[in-house]
């Protein structure tokens, strides 16, 4: 999970995340390696790690959904698990609260519409759970230029971009949510806007994202914020 935001990690920075040893952090390490699901690059004396694409940041989440969940033994834990559940990055994009609000955002300013004529990015029927949606019923809308130049995404910008083959818009089913979220490089784009103009921060090796006073600000004078995100500091 410390990899599903597209971080290059050492060894040593995951063994410290998942609470266990060097050599059964390697042993682990060697067997996702070979099984084609991280990609591993020396640099200097460490070998850092990162998953091998989108697909599997993907099951990484649909994993973490039905998996036990772990027991709170702290307030610090307990208050690490909702800062994820109200604003994180599910890979390149954001994701929890915040990405469900912007997505309800998007579609209630005509920016996205929904095809099939639904008003909120709500589970559609054959949708599964924490995966990216395999058939979006979602398309720009009339006022996408517009609305998404509030945040500071040029639209033409990435519809010309020749340079990848990523599309430009996918939607996951949200893990903790359970309803959609934006992602493909529309949903990049507004995570690292939302970066570069200060209204998010995140702490190097963590997926929680930070809203700061300015993002509170300026979110909240576009939308009304999902119970919660506001207190997120």
């Amino acid at each position: 999970m410390a990899l599903a935001d597209g971080r290059s990690l050492p060894a040593s920075v995951l063994a410290a995340e998942a609470g266990l040893s060097a050599p059964a952090t390697s042993t682990q390490l060697t067997k996702l390696r070979e099984a084609g699901l991280v990609y591993v690059e020396p640099s200097g004396r460490h070998r850092y790690y990162r998953l091998a694409g989108h697909e599997v940041a993907a099951v990484l989440e649909a994993m973490a959904q039905i998996a036990p969940a772990k027991p709170i033994r702290s307030l610090r834990e307990g208050t690490r698990a909702n800062a994820l559940r109200t604003a994180r990055t599910c890979y390149d994009h954001l994701a929890g609260r915040l990405g469900v609000s912007i997505m309800t955002y998007l579609l209630g300013q005509h920016a996205l519409q929904a095809t099939d004529g639904a008003a909120e990015p709500r589970r559609r029927t054959g949708d599964r759970l924490s995966a990216p949606v395999a058939h979006h019923p979602y398309q720009l809308g009339s006022n996408a230029p517009s609305v998404l130049e509030r945040f500071g995404v040029d639209l033409a910008g990435l519809q010309n971009d020749e340079t990848t083959r990523r599309p430009l818009m996918k939607f996951c089913m949200d893990w903790t949510e359970q309803q959609h979220h934006v992602a493909g490089r529309l949903g990049a784009a507004i995570r690292t806007s939302f970066a570069s103009r200060g209204w998010t921060t995140q702490r190097s090796g963590q997926r929680v994202v930070r809203l700061t006073d300015t993002g509170r600000a300026a979110l909240g004078a576009l939308f009304e914020l999902s119970d919660g995100i506001s207190d997120v500091g």
